[in-house]
């Protein structure tokens, strides 16, 4: 279930561009006359409705940007403006692109790399994943962590604004805790100027922050699943979200759910944040495709990379991974659509932007150099080598499982996706290219930015 006080926002301002009553959107949109009004008496909202809503009123021309802004100016500045009028994640298209590319793990991988080549300083590592999404790549990277430093406490942040992706990310951490019991985990709604620190930079959003310390009983991963699964009811009542002036989703109430065992709580004690008195000092930071990639390059960097490379203790790395195209996946994509190019902010055009928007602290960091072999990888989308095979036609699931990563990995809006799927050329461009290169792959971009020990 999703919010549904952000949908009622959304419906009005469509209502009016469109001079529609109400009760005619509703039976226009899902057949459903009554859908204001119990809306409007509490009723809850599934993403399947969510997704008919929003189709309905970007088909029928009633959310362009000029328009919302329009009415956003008659309705006051109170009204929620959703210039990313689509803003809640497709939740059936993220789980599947995540269990069927190999992205995550290869993230994950290339991160416990970047992370043994820094110098953490006692009593922990230091890590922010800004951005967990559903937890699969920081589980691997807390694995593949624990093997290199089995004895380290470890000290993580994942920033996550979806409660979808919260609950999946907590299903996650039992057997993190188990294994590696000198662990600290905390889970954040806030910013990423925020997320470091803990700490809305809003007086008034500070003041009403909801923060939940939760020291787990028992030793084993089944203890702890039962006692984090108790969460429930605080993730439904805390992690809220609704639109930001941007048209970004953004926390109702800003929380923070911190996460270790009891029976290490004396040795933790040093590393476990307290309410207003925990500093940004990460010896890592994850950023994975943190950002649409049509978003300006003004907002990636001042949101996003800027708040985040200052964020960092000396000697500390940010890691940077974006789609960079030039692959397959495009191929596909300019099939249906062949002027499309969503990747215009290359590592060099944010590194430029980041230096000018730290000014003279610039010289605190080493920006590496566009030449580094390492700077990117390519991953695939999982198929047997009998699924694509000359002799054979490829399976309706093998197709829309890479058509539906080719247009994620894009971005592409539904209102566009929605006029491609009304025949099957998309089909056919998708068959087209897997036969060409025998799968798929999508090519990403990588780089780093270090914090400088000045000491030395």
């Amino acid at each position: 279930m999703v919010d549904a006080q952000s949908l009622l926002e959304q419906i009005g301002l469509a209502c009016q561009r469109m001079k529609m009553a109400p009760s005619t959107f509703g039976r226009l949109a899902v057949n459903d006359g009554k859908l204001v009004t119990r809306l409007q008496q509490g009723g809850k909202v599934t993403l399947q409705t969510v997704e008919r809503v929003h189709r309905f009123i970007e088909e029928s021309g009633g959310a362009t940007v000029a328009d919302l802004r329009t009415g956003l100016s008659r309705l006051g500045a109170g009204t929620q403006l959703a210039e990313n009028f689509r803003f809640y994640q497709n939740r059936h298209k993220y789980l599947m692109f995540v269990n069927t590319t190999n992205e995550k793990q290869m993230i994950a991988d290339r991160a416990v790399e970047e992370v043994c080549k820094t110098q953490p300083s006692p009593p922990a590592i230091r890590m922010l994943d800004a951005g967990a999404g559903d937890g699969t790549a920081l589980a691997r990277m807390l694995r593949g962590l624990h093997r290199r430093h089995p004895w380290v406490p470890f000290y993580v942040v994942a920033k996550e604004i979806s409660m979808e992706n919260v609950r999946l990310t907590l299903e996650k951490m039992p057997d993190r805790l188990r294994e590696h019991s000198a662990s600290v985990i905390v889970l954040t709604n806030l910013k990423y100027s925020e997320a470091g620190r803990l700490q809305p930079l809003d007086e008034r959003d500070a003041a009403r922050m909801v923060w939940k310390e939760m020291p787990l009983e028992g030793t084993s991963a089944g203890e702890f699943e039962e006692q984090i699964s108790s969460l429930e009811p605080f993730l439904t009542q805390h992690w809220q979200t609704r639109i930001a002036a941007s048209g970004n989703p953004m926390y109702r109430t800003p929380c923070a759910l911190v996460l270790y065992r009891k029976d290490h709580a004396f040795m933790l004690d040093p590393i476990v944040p307290r309410p207003g008195k925990t500093t940004a000092d990460m010896d890592f930071v994850l950023l994975s495709q943190p950002y649409r990639a049509r978003a300006p390059l003004s907002f990636k960097i001042e949101r996003v990379i800027a708040p985040l490379a200052r964020s960092l203790r000396a000697n500390g790395k940010l890691m940077i991974v974006q789609a960079r195209g030039d692959d397959p996946g495009m191929e596909i994509i300019r099939t249906i659509w062949p002027d499309e190019n969503p990747f215009v902010d290359g590592r060099d055009r944010i590194v430029d932007a980041l230096k000018e928007q730290l000014g003279p602290a610039a010289a605190n960091y080493d920006f590496g150099s566009s030449e580094d072999p390492a700077g990117g990888f390519r991953f695939n989308v999982r198929t047997m080598p009998s699924e694509i095979d000359e002799a054979n036609p490829i399976g309706t699931s093998t197709l829309f499982g890479a058509w539906n990563a080719a247009n994620y990995v894009a971005q592409i809006d539904d209102a566009r996706l929605a006029r491609a799927l009304a025949n099957d050329a998309y089909l056919e461009a998708t068959r087209k290219v897997l036969q060409k290169h025998r799968g798929l792959w999508f090519n990403d971009e990588v780089f780093t930015i270090c914090r400088r020990n000045m000491l030395h």
